[in-house]
């Protein structure tokens, strides 16, 4: 796997990894407003902690692109092989 796939790869397990990480432990926002606040939405979380969730998505991306750079590089996971 040269250096652009292997940044393709990285790219869409992150992204994948990221929006499953998003929603867990999510507490809405369920405060009654006595007047309504333009753009706030009541359903919004209150602290979504968005670094915590960047750095556990990087560190699970991180461990499963390099189970299968090993498993490409043993040539456990070859494709070509399939497609041919």
């Amino acid at each position: 796997m040269g250096i652009t796939g292997s940044i393709i790869v990285y790219v869409l397990i992150w992204w994948i990894i990221f929006f499953s990480v998003l929603p867990v432990g999510i507490q809405s926002n369920k405060e009654v407003f006595k007047e309504k606040i333009e753009g706030a939405d009541p359903g919004a979380p209150k602290n979504p902690k968005i670094a915590k969730k960047f750095l556990i998505t990087t560190i699970i991306t991180s461990i499963i692109f390099i189970v299968i750079y090993y498993l490409v590089k043993i040539d456990l996971l070859n494709l070509r092989e399939f497609l041919q």
